[in-house]
């Protein structure tokens, strides 16, 4: 994709985006992707139940994201904004962990995230 007169490409997000999470990786890396704000991020990695791991997202574009983590127990709900800088949590698995991460009203952008061991 290219650039196009309302912004940057999708591979150019991506890459601010991916380039943000390189940043701050610590520890080893389970599972990681890179989606489209619009599309979210539908995620249920496999995690051991007796391991710590680290949550960490960035939006690049406009608007803000909305992470949800079932169980609730596994993680904490958040807004982030879509303004290139990583959100971390640490996470605590029990049972099988889905991700949901959607689009806030008109956001626009791409997303990354990673989920590392600590």
């Amino acid at each position: 994709m290219t650039a196009t007169a309302d912004g940057p490409s999708d591979d150019k997000l991506t890459e601010q985006a991916q380039a943000a999470l390189a940043a701050v990786h610590s520890g080893t890396m389970v599972e990681a992707g890179a989606e489209r704000v619009a599309d979210g991020v539908h995620a249920e990695p496999l995690l051991d139940a007796d391991k710590a791991y680290r949550f960490q997202l960035v939006c690049v574009g406009s608007g803000s994201v909305q992470v949800v983590f079932k169980p609730v127990s596994a993680g904490q709900k958040a807004t982030v904004p879509c303004d290139g800088a990583v959100a971390q949590q640490r996470l605590t698995v029990s049972e099988p962990l889905r991700i949901d991460v959607d689009s806030g009203k008109g956001a626009t952008g791409m997303i990354a995230w990673q989920i590392d061991t600590v």
